[in-house]
C-alpha cells in the first residue's frame, strides 16, 4: 500500500483492477454523507485504543444499518497497522450505491451493503509527553495553546445520528474555515500564544466540543456553590486541590466534565477512553451541559481527540471578547 493513497478493501474485486480504485460519483457517501469514518493512530505497528475503534465499528454500522463484518475489518487493520507500523489510518465506510432513486434504498441485504475505503499515511504520533489514568493507560499530551469561542454552530441531530463520527461533517467545515481564518489573522498579526482549538455551540445554544475534538472542564467554587448537587461538597474539596496539581495528576484531580453527546456532536474515543479511565477515581467524570454561563467560571480546559491526545488550554477567549484564564500544567 503506497503512502497516502486510498485503497478499496470492500468490494475486494476492485482491489484487483486500479481503474476501479475511483470513487463513483453515484457513491452515496459523497452523495447524501450516508456513512461513517474514523481515523486511528498507529505506535509501533499497534492501533491506539483499538478496542474503542472496534465499538465503533460495531455501534456505526447498526446504527446506520450497514451489513459490516467488524470483527474481519479489524483483522485487515492490523494487518496494514502492522505494515505502517507508525502514523495514521483513515477508514471510510459508505452504503452501496443503490437502484432506488433519490436518498432511498432497498430494505434488504443488498441495500446495507458496503463499500470499505482505507488510507494510510506515515507520520509522528506525539508520545513524548503523557498523562497516566488510574487504570494503567497512557495519554499524550500536547503542548499548552489557547482556545476561542467561535460563532459558528453545529446542527442538534434526532437519535440515532447524534453522537456518531458520520460523514455529514459540513457544519465542521464551516467552523473550521471560522478557527482557521482566526488563527491566520493572529499569526499576521504576531499574536502568542498560538491558538489551538475554537469551542463550539450546537443550535440549542450548549457548547458541546471543538472543530476536531472533545471538550472536557472543571468549574471554579464560586459557580459550583450556585449549582444545586449532591456532589457539590465533595467537588468543591477536590478542586481545591488545583493548585497543587502536576502533569502527573492532571486528570485525576479535581472534578472534570464532559458535555452530553445526545444531541449533538461527536462521541469520541479519546472522550470515551477518558470518562472509563476515570470511572473508578475519586472523581468520574460527570456529563453536564456546558452554557454561557459558565464559561466565566471555568478553572479548568482541555480539548482531546484520538490522534493527539490530550490539549490542555490556558485561555479561552469568549465571544464577547473577556479572556478566562487557565493555571498551567
Amino acid at each position: 500500500m503506497s503512502p497516502n493513497s486510498w485503497i478499496c478493501l470492500q468490494p475486494s474485486n476492485a482491489m484487483a483492477d486500479a481503474a476501479k480504485l475511483a470513487m463513483s460519483l453515484d457513491n452515496r457517501g459523497l452523495a447524501y454523507g450516508d456513512g461513517f469514518f474514523t481515523t486511528m493512530g498507529v505506535i509501533d505497528g499497534q492501533i491506539l485504543w483499538v478496542d474503542y475503534h472496534y465499538q465503533r465499528l460495531v455501534s456505526h454500522a447498526t446504527a446506520l444499518q450497514l451489513q459490516l463484518d467488524s470483527d474481519a475489518l479489524l483483522t485487515i487493520l492490523k494487518m496494514h497497522a502492522k505494515q505502517l507500523q507508525q502514523g495514521m489510518l483513515k477508514l471510510i465506510v459508505t452504503r452501496a450505491a443503490q437502484e432506488v432513486r433519490g436518498y432511498g434504498y432497498t430494505p434488504s441485504k443488498f441495500g446495507s451493503a458496503c463499500e470499505i475505503w482505507l488510507k494510510s499515511s506515515p507520520m509522528s504520533i506525539a508520545t513524548a509527553q503523557s498523562l497516566s489514568l488510574p487504570d494503567g493507560q497512557f495519554i499524550p499530551l500536547q503542548s499548552a495553546a489557547t482556545a476561542i469561542c467561535l460563532s459558528s454552530q453545529i446542527a442538534c441531530l434526532p437519535p440515532p445520528l447524534a453522537g456518531l463520527k458520520s460523514l455529514n461533517r459540513l457544519d465542521n467545515v464551516l467552523a473550521s474555515g471560522e478557527l482557521h481564518t482566526i488563527k491566520a489573522k493572529a499569526l499576521e498579526d504576531n499574536i502568542k500564544p498560538s491558538i489551538g482549538e475554537g469551542l463550539l455551540r450546537d443550535m440549542s445554544g450548549h457548547w458541546i466540543e471543538g472543530t476536531l475534538s472533545n471538550v472536557f472542564y472543571q468549574l471554579s467554587d464560586s459557580r459550583l456553590l450556585e449549582s444545586p448537587s449532591s456532589k457539590i461538597d465533595a467537588t468543591v474539596n477536590a478542586n481545591k486541590s488545583n493548585a497543587n496539581k502536576d502533569k502527573a495528576n492532571y486528570l485525576t484531580q479535581g472534578q472534570w466534565y464532559t458535555p452530553s453527546m445526545t444531541k449533538s456532536g461527536v462521541a469520541g474515543v479519546m472522550r470515551q477512553v477518558i470518562i472509563d479511565g476515570l470511572s473508578t477515581s475519586k472523581n468520574p467524570v460527570i456529563i453536564r451541559s456546558l452554557q454561557d454561563e459558565d464559561l466565566p467560571h471555568l478553572s479548568q480546559l482541555f480539548f482531546c481527540n484520538a490522534l493527539r491526545g490530550i490539549m490542555p488550554m490556558t485561555s479561552l477567549r469568549l465571544l464577547s471578547g473577556e479572556v478566562v484564564g487557565f493555571e498551567a500544567i
